[in-house]
């Protein structure tokens, strides 16, 4: 009985030191003279995060697929459990985590994507007011060696966009699934429908165009990794990338792991996905 008491103590202890060392996700709103509309996102804060304290953190921005929004990380990718174990176990640096929202559901008019299309000007947004609004809210080292970009899909394909136009901005890139090219032709330019602006937008920024002609000097200043299911629909687009970076010697790591598109597959990348990051602050 004294045994199975003494046992009792310790899991509880444990457990109150897990809860003690967790971070928090808090949602937060600003309102965008770009888009003209209040749009919300997700924070994630690490354990003993200080709004007055002295302490600043590197940032990883995390950005969601087509179809979800600020919240997809956090409820279906489970992102809070992952980032507390690997900051606890040292794998990951304390940092701050802000999902944006460039979501919404295009099936019944909404706009969504990263960049800019008529009437949504969302890569304006980003870099000219979204990035300076919270690294001035939050206490983040604002330079290149403590800011990367991760995203999944329409995400993925986003984070590497951006960090192809601003490498200055950002020390790594890790893209899951990455929706990196898409093929339109004059008919589904002339259409009017939300998702058939997001397909021109992604074919106007494709990743693979802007290779041939980039300044690759500047691009292999950047840690790139991509990551992809070997049941995705979308890994020929990815090997196609990773080859092209590869001819141009750029360094970039690739991972095809047993999956497909969905979250079960990106949520255990994050166990990847986040010490890469981590590793890459401050180089």
């Amino acid at each position: 009985m004294k045994s199975a008491k003494i046992i009792f103590t310790l899991l509880t202890l444990f457990c109150v030191s897990l809860h003690l060392q967790a971070g928090k996700i808090i949602t937060e709103s600003m309102q965008s003279k770009v888009l003209n509309a209040e749009r919300h996102y997700n924070v994630y804060l690490p354990d003993g995060y200080d709004p007055n304290g002295d302490r600043t953190y590197p940032v990883l921005y995390l950005l969601h697929g087509l179809g979800d929004d600020h919240t997809g990380w956090t409820i279906k990718g489970n992102l809070q459990i992952v980032v507390d174990e690997l900051i606890r176990s040292e794998e990951v640096v304390p940092l701050i985590i802000i999902m944006p929202n460039a979501g919404g559901d295009v099936s019944k008019g909404d706009w969504c994507g990263y960049f800019n299309m008529p009437g949504w000007p969302y890569e304006q947004f980003f870099f000219n007011e979204f990035m300076p609004y919270v690294e001035k809210k939050f206490r983040i080292q604002s330079d290149k060696a403590h800011r990367a970009v991760s995203g999944l899909s329409m995400g993925g394909g986003g984070s590497v966009v951006y960090c192809q136009k601003h490498p200055e901005l950002f020390s790594s890139c890790y893209a899951f699934s990455a929706w990196l090219d898409q093929d339109v032709d004059e008919k589904k330019r002339q259409e009017t429908t939300k998702l058939a602006y997001v397909q021109v937008s992604v074919s106007d920024n494709s990743c693979l165009n802007f290779l041939k002609t980039a300044d690759k000097d500047k691009l292999r200043t950047v840690k790139w990794f991509l990551d992809c299911g070997d049941d995705d629909f979308l890994l020929e687009i990815n090997e196609k990338f990773h080859m092209m970076m590869s001819n141009s010697n750029i360094k970039c790591e690739f991972r095809v792991r047993n999956g497909t598109h969905n979250w079960e597959y990106w949520h255990t990348g994050l166990r990847t996905s986040l010490p890469f990051a981590s590793r890459n602050f401050g180089k």
